[in-house]
């Protein structure tokens, strides 16, 4: 449908129906669009639980900032614009099905002026919206002609950042959400009839020698300028950021917030063993191979699981078979990664009957939806290569 500059739209669909009318118009939610806490939406947490998530929160909220300012000049390098930058948060928002996210970013798009009436501006943004939808929903089939259509329609290296930044962001984002929800004991709100993320293929999986190539250019280190190369230096180093430092450089700010974040994470992850099964699987499950290598490489010595991920939940589950402790964990970072909007405080009563504290639980959840925020990046700004 050919998209109008009006004054806004009245729904969370922002694709597919707009309002020709000059008339103010309002979102189904319009108060959503202005909250305390950009990153929690306003849920209301015990004072304690507020503390132990601080660390991780507070550089989210940073992001969410940076992400999405009230303002966003363009140019010739940076087109990504306020309405592009919340259309894709809400297409995203959309696919993960946490009404709360939706409704804060149709509230946030609601008043904005669309991009004009042309062909080449049509094309542009159903590239964008297209690109949303599968990172989102399928990360495993996004590959080389996804990033060249984006590029294809004008987006430089610094919008291809951008915007998989902002679509990893609302993953984890939504999954914290849903998250917090259930250990809220609130009861889960979700469409029927709404599809669920798929496991990817286990053919990506069957070549163990694996490498990951880059697909846009890295911070070119003879005219980086100082805040870049300070934020490169402190976060390469890191092993979740080793790979991706030299591209997110370009936009250091927000590598510099996600490298705090996965630090944070990774120093309350409570178990090695159980903190690595989390973040395989994440990976297994949205068919990010690079991730996966890196994870099988840096620590396990069980060949009989690392065979099971590669084979695919049903396989891991019968691998797993007498181990509750870890069945659970595994269900629960299965309906996480797969269907956020239906994650229930069912998850949490099931961990913690396997003897997980609340804390730990927590934990574990929360570097599951950071993995598959870091899945997104590696999977749209590279490919992995035999």
């Amino acid at each position: 449908m050919e998209q109008r500059r009006i004054e806004g739209k009245s729904h969370w669909y922002h694709e597919t129906q707009s309002s020709a009318s000059r008339a103010h118009a309002l979102p189904l939610v319009p108060e959503a669009a202005t909250v305390n806490d950009p990153f929690l939406l306003d849920l209301a947490l015990p004072e304690k639980q507020k503390a132990d998530l601080e660390g991780i929160v507070s550089p989210a909220r940073k992001l969410y900032t940076l992400l999405f300012p009230q303002r966003v000049n363009t140019s010739r390098l940076r087109t990504f614009s306020a309405y592009d930058r919340l259309s894709t948060a809400l297409t995203a928002a959309q696919v993960f099905g946490v009404q709360r996210l939706c409704n804060h970013y149709a509230a946030r798009l609601a008043p904005l002026s669309g991009p004009d009436s042309s062909r080449e501006s049509n094309y542009r943004l159903a590239q964008i919206t297209q690109h949303a939808r599968l990172l989102a929903a399928s990360p495993s089939v996004i590959d080389a002609r996804a990033r060249q259509q984006l590029e294809d329609v004008g987006l430089t290296f610094y919008d291809l950042v951008i915007i998989n930044q902002i679509i990893g962001f609302v993953a984890f984002q939504a999954r914290v959400v849903a998250i917090l929800q259930a250990s809220l004991g609130q009861p889960v709100r979700f469409i029927p009839g709404m599809e669920t993320q798929q496991e990817a293929d286990a053919a990506l999986f069957s070549d163990t020698a694996t490498e990951w190539q880059p697909g846009i250019d890295s911070v070119d280190l003879r005219t980086a300028n100082a805040p870049q190369m300070e934020s490169l230096a402190r976060w390469q180093p890191l092993p979740e950021l080793r790979l991706l430092a030299p591209l997110l450089a370009h936009e250091h700010l927000l590598l510099n917030e996600l490298g705090e974040m996965s630090e944070q994470v990774a120093k309350i992850s409570p178990n090695k063993q159980q903190s690595w099964l989390v973040a395989a699987y994440t990976a297994r499950i949205n068919g990010s191979t690079s991730c996966f290598t890196q994870r099988v490489q840096r620590g396990n010595d069980d060949e009989l699981l690392v065979q099971a991920l590669r084979a695919g939940s049903r396989e891991l589950n019968r691998v797993l078979a007498g181990k509750n402790k870890e069945s659970a964990l595994v269900q629960a970072i299965q309906m996480l990664t797969c269907a956020p909007d239906r994650f229930s405080p069912a998850q949490f009563l099931q961990l913690e009957k396997q003897g997980y504290s609340r804390q730990a639980a927590m934990s574990l959840l929360i570097a599951g939806a950071l993995n598959g925020w870091l899945n997104r990046l590696h999977i749209a700004l590279g490919q992995s290569v035999s």
